[in-house]
């Protein structure tokens, strides 16, 4: 890889904004190569040095890949004035620009994944790609065989719009509630409840499960989050450093 300046570096990794960064490098608490370093603008190259902050090694990875599971009442678009799922984040992860890899209403619980990998998340959103996101879902009454089909098959939202086949798996039904989950490989605005509008159902709980191969950890209590491992990066179209 390239060189790069060192404050970017230790900013893009989560040590502080650019302008933090800068006042602990004057301070001298930076070293590469065992020399110390205060010159903010240095360029260094993390893989064929060792930079040390604070006396630990600094081990440079090019991309930062979270899963969070997303609790009610949070915002997905990091440019909102209300609380979003940025805010929720320990401090170092700040400053690395994240993004969530695909939005979940406001009101809507599960897994979201944060990254600053931005040709990983388009190509695992992309229908193209045919990545299926899988929901639990709650909604007021029964679903028909007919209705079933519709979404299986493709149905008409209200405003015209056109969906993609989807698979429906029922878990409970009665005359009052349905839990069921659904498959589909888009995102479009509201799309399940949109979904279900159109057949005349209200959505009252909405959560979402996985996105391709990445599950929701079952451990992660809501707004809680963790990095993917190894095993999960290797289920995702990551981009190479």
């Amino acid at each position: 890889m390239d060189a790069m300046r060192l404050d970017k570096l230790l900013s893009n990794m989560g040590y502080g904004s650019r302008s933090e960064i800068k006042k602990m490098i004057n301070r001298g608490s930076v070293s590469i190569d065992r020399k110390v370093i205060r010159n903010p603008s240095f360029k260094v190259n993390p893989i064929e040095s060792i930079v040390n902050f604070e006396g630990k090694q600094v081990f440079y990875r090019k991309f930062t890949y979270l899963m969070l599971n997303k609790p009610a009442g949070i915002v997905s678009s990091t440019d909102s004035k209300d609380t979003n799922v940025i805010d929720i984040l320990d401090e170092k992860y700040k400053h690395i620009n994240l993004s969530p890899a695909g939005r979940l209403d406001k009101d809507t619980e599960g897994l979201i994944i944060l990254t600053n990998d931005g040709l990983m998340a388009h190509n695992i959103l992309s229908p193209k790609k045919k990545n299926e996101k899988k929901y639990y879902v709650e909604i007021d009454g029964s679903i028909s065989p007919d209705q079933m089909e519709m979404l299986e098959n493709g149905m008409i939202l209200k405003d015209g719009e056109k969906c993609l086949p989807s698979r429906i798996e029922i878990l409970e039904s009665d005359e009052i509630l349905c839990k069921l989950n659904l498959y589909i490989i888009e995102g479009k605005y509201h799309q399940v409840k949109r979904m279900f509008a159109a057949l005349g159902r209200k959505v009252n709980y909405l959560k979402r499960i996985s996105i391709g191969k990445i599950v929701l950890d079952d451990n992660l209590a809501t707004g809680e989050y963790r990095e993917l491992s190894e095993i999960e990066l290797k289920n995702l179209p990551v981009s190479k450093d």
